[in-house]
């Protein structure tokens, strides 16, 4: 079973940015973000769309947001 839970992508996207991570650009919905050591990230989820422990578990993987961030 996940640790992790189901959350909005605004709440997420919130997450990302108090762990060091920045927009380097935005089209849309799609933003690409940046934060040193890593490779860019597309994070491209509306603000109200919800997204599921299993897409999380992906978004963790490249980003290095924990459970504990949310």
């Amino acid at each position: 079973m996940s640790h992790w839970p189901s959350a909005k992508a605004k709440r997420v996207l919130a997450a990302l940015f108090t762990i060091g991570w920045e927009i380097k650009r935005q089209s849309g919905s799609h933003r690409t973000l940046s934060r040193d050591g890593w490779p860019d990230f597309v994070f491209a989820f509306h603000d109200s769309e919800e997204i599921g422990p299993r897409m999380l578990a992906r978004i963790s993987k490249h980003t290095g947001l924990s459970p504990d961030d949310l």
